[in-house]
């Protein structure tokens, strides 16, 4: 389990829980805080140390391999899983580096010393400088309370109401200061992972470079960092949506924080001091108390808790109500107080004191106390406003608008992402679906309505339904299997749920994810790839029933259910799942530098290491031989999302990232070309652009490629790999006294295909066995 959200509307709570996870969020931003400054320090020895390269080179590995991202939820990504590993790949990586010996010239401080200086100083300082305004501010807020619980009830009126009107002034400003404190931490706990690893890994790049001994070893890490390259900008792309409706949420409970109280098991809570006596020379002492009370079993509990003493929580006591009673003020020289009364200590009253009169109205409502006043805590939301329904004027509006965008503006940039201007999309809107007017509406002329319109109405519409399109009711089951287990298991989940949803709902979203899918086949074109369509249309087509900051986490898997959708449109729609529920989703994660390797009792098809999954490009190869096509993660090359320029450059694979450009083999730039509009930084890798017309032979170059592979249909590739070496790429221990075991750069001699699937016969150290095919490179 991760961090716990911290949510808004604790702010107002202020509860002791809610302290305590602010402090465990302070104490990781602290501990990223000591770990940047080791990387650096080590990073600037690097650099002045060239004869003590090795052991700086060991200390560097050491502080990336320890250190690990703490993460906000219950569950993350493939993405920030791949890219909370990437610091374990980079040590192993300088391990292997260190055989080369060779005193190289290293500049490494523009790629990784900048910019986590700029990071340190720029983001986690002005997080700590928010800690020394929110401590203070809690000092203020609660000595300046204290003093004003403790004015006489006898002073003059109107100094009661300045001694109010100040005091209510600076709660409002604890507050504010507290929301905004709050938003930043979790802000840059996400901002963290990417800020931290893109340049390390721009710091590798440069390694590249300067390393001719180490070329091999960059080839053999190229797929990786390419990889993780779009791990980061998916995790990028998510946290930016993520952050804009965390703000949403809250402004809106700024704007109204009692509407948007959580529910729980408590039927009121919040701080009371307690008066507390004592023998009568020393008269009596009002201590705060965090009090919880349930009406159904009428159990009151409190809890001392003081701020100002580093939060220190007392012991927790429990009883029974029997009754509550208002203090009036010609009894007791405080405001703002009641009495209760305990079952187990009859006719013993405690007094208590609440912060108000609106305060000590809500305590007396819930404790059904003389003179309450009925304030209903527990207002539901409002229902979501909008005349959506998924009718025959709903269908008619989807089908004219997904016509005209595939008629008209298929290959813009940024469809989707790009928004219409507001009065004209209501325009637009009321026209469609206005039974009497809905025909009339032209979308093909293009001068009366701008594509942009026409995709800003239709994800209008669907945020406009009373309930999500994919409902409320299984938008829980939905998230499940996007936060674990593998990409079939995935999809087989979807399916399965995809046919619970009721028949409207599925038809409606069936249309939708065609189309869809179409748009993402035109990604060289309109930058739309399926990681950015999912990131437009995860929060349109699912919503969770309660807005909190613990669901706004949610909203990345969200993203991934919808390009499970559009990659698996033809399976989940056009085929019935099994009867029974999918097979459960395991939580392990395969280690990112093994592939699985081939069973031979399953005789399954061959599977190849996720780098190379995720290196999904589109090759043009008319003469290439497709097969099946093989499940892959949601990251592919083509996630790198509107931000990422298209350069123009040959099918060479790129050997350096240089700031913000491809260096390649022969040592050109590639040129940085195109921008998505509303986009102003470019992305640090761009799309390796080689053309294709069957996206089906992608899998089949890759394949020969990386792991020759007899499935391809040739019979020359069988020919020429019968017979030959090959290196062992991963090492392997072996299952079966058949099997050989090796460790990296073993060198195979006689390699065969095996008749059995996926697997190979080799001879190595005079001992002939069977290896897994995905786990060599022929020579």
């Amino acid at each position: 389990m991760g961090l716990q959200p911290l949510e808004f509307s604790d702010c107002y709570l202020d509860s002791p829980w809610f302290r305590e996870r602010v402090r465990a969020h302070e104490a990781e931003l602290e501990k990223t805080n000591k770990f940047i400054k080791e990387l650096l320090k080590d990073g600037k020895n690097l650099i002045a140390a060239t004869k003590n390269l090795s052991a700086a080179q060991r200390k560097f590995a050491h502080s990336l391999r320890d250190f690990k991202f703490e993460f906000i939820g219950d569950a993350e990504t493939d993405d920030e899983r791949y890219i909370d590993a990437s610091l374990h790949e980079f040590s192993n990586f300088l391990k292997n580096l260190e055989e080369q010996r060779e005193i190289l010239a290293l500049s490494v401080t523009e790629t990784l010393i900048k910019p986590l200086e700029r990071f340190r100083k720029e983001q986690l300082g002005a997080v700590k400088e928010e800690k020394k305004k929110f401590d203070k501010e809690t000092e203020k807020n609660y000595s300046l309370l204290e003093k004003h619980l403790n004015l006489s009830a006898k002073k003059k009126e109107l100094q009661l109401q300045e001694a109010d009107n100040l005091v209510e002034q600076n709660r409002k400003h604890f507050y504010e200061l507290s929301l905004e404190y709050v938003c930043k931490l979790q802000e840059i706990q996400e901002r963290k992972k990417f800020e931290c690893v893109e340049p390390v890994l721009s710091f590798f790049q440069g390694l590249f470079t300067f390393y001719h001994q180490g070329y091999e070893l960059a080839k053999d890490f190229n797929h990786y960092k390419m990889a993780l390259q779009i791990n980061i900008q998916n995790t990028r792309n998510r946290f930016e949506g993520t952050r804009s409706e965390v703000e949403e949420l809250m402004n809106k409970i700024r704007r109204n924080p009692q509407e948007h109280k959580r529910a729980n098991h408590f039927t009121m809570e919040g701080y009371l001091y307690v008066q507390e006596k004592r023998p009568a020379p020393f008269g009596s002492s009002w201590v705060k108390h965090y009090c919880m009370y349930r009406k159904e079993t009428k159990k009151f509990t409190m809890i001392p808790f003081e701020h100002r003493s580093g939060g220190k929580v007392g012991d927790e006591e429990l009883f029974i109500l029997t009754y509550c009673t208002k203090r009036n003020i010609d009894t007791i020289d405080r405001r703002f107080c009641f009495d209760l009364e305990a079952s187990d200590r009859p006719g013993v009253p405690v007094t208590m004191q609440a912060f108000s009169e609106e305060d000590r109205k809500l305590w007396m409502e819930a404790l059904d106390g003389k003179e309450a006043l009925f304030i209903n805590l527990n207002k539901p939301n409002a229902k979501r406003e909008g005349s959506a329904q998924l009718d025959k004027i709903g269908f008619t509006v989807i089908k004219k608008c997904i016509s005209a965008v595939e008629t008209r503006g298929i290959n813009d940039q940024g469809l989707y992402r790009v928004v219409g201007v507001s009065s004209k999309v209501q325009r637009l809107l009321s026209l469609l679906m206005d039974a009497k007017t809905c025909n009339e509406v032209d979308l093909e002329n293009p001068v009366d309505w701008e594509v942009k319109t026409i995709t800003s109405a239709m994800k209008q519409y669907l945020r406009s339904l009373p309930e999500p399109l994919m409902t409320y009711e299984l938008h829980g089951e939905f998230i499940v299997p996007a936060k674990s287990g593998s990409p079939e298991s995935r999809v087989n989940a979807v399916h399965f749920l995809v046919h619970k949803l009721p028949e409207k709902n599925k038809e409606m979203l069936e249309i939708l994810v065609k189309h869809l899918a179409n748009v993402s086949k035109h990604a060289k074109r309109n930058l739309m790839t399926v990681a950015n369509l999912g990131v437009v249309f995860g929060p349109t087509l699912m919503r969770p029933q309660e807005e909190t900051v613990a669901a706004i986490m949610d909203l990345k898997f969200q993203n991934i259910v919808v390009e499970i959708l559009i990659e698996n449109h033809e399976k989940i729609f056009k085929t019935l799942p099994d009867t029974t529920f999918p097979e459960p989703i395991s939580m392990s994660v395969s280690p990112p530098n093994a592939p699985p390797r081939q069973s031979r009792r399953q005789g399954q098809r061959i599977k190849r290491p996720l780098a190379v999954y995720n290196l999904c490009l589109e090759l043009d190869d008319a003469d290439s031989h497709s097969f099946p096509r093989e499940d892959t993660p949601t990251g592919s090359i083509d996630s790198l999302s509107s931000q990422s320029p298209t350069p123009a450059f040959s099918s060479s694979p790129p050997v350096l990232l240089d700031g913000n450009h491809l260096i390649m083999d022969s040592g050109d730039l590639a040129g940085w070309t195109t921008n998505l509009p509303g986009q102003s930084r470019p992305s640090m890798v761009s799309w390796m652009n080689i053309p294709s017309a069957n996206p089906a032979a992608t899998n089949t170059a890759l394949s020969t490629f990386f792991f020759p592979n007899p499935a391809t249909g040739s019979d020359r590739a069988v020919e020429s790999a019968a017979h030959r070496k090959a290196r062992a790429v991963y090492p392997c221990e072996a299952e079966h006294s058949s099997e050989l075991s090796f460790q990296i750069g073993a060198i195979f001699e006689d390699v065969q295909f095996s008749r059995e699937p996926g697997w190979l016969e080799g001879t190595l150290n005079g001992k002939r066995g069977l290896i897994p095919q995905n786990y060599v490179q022929f020579l």
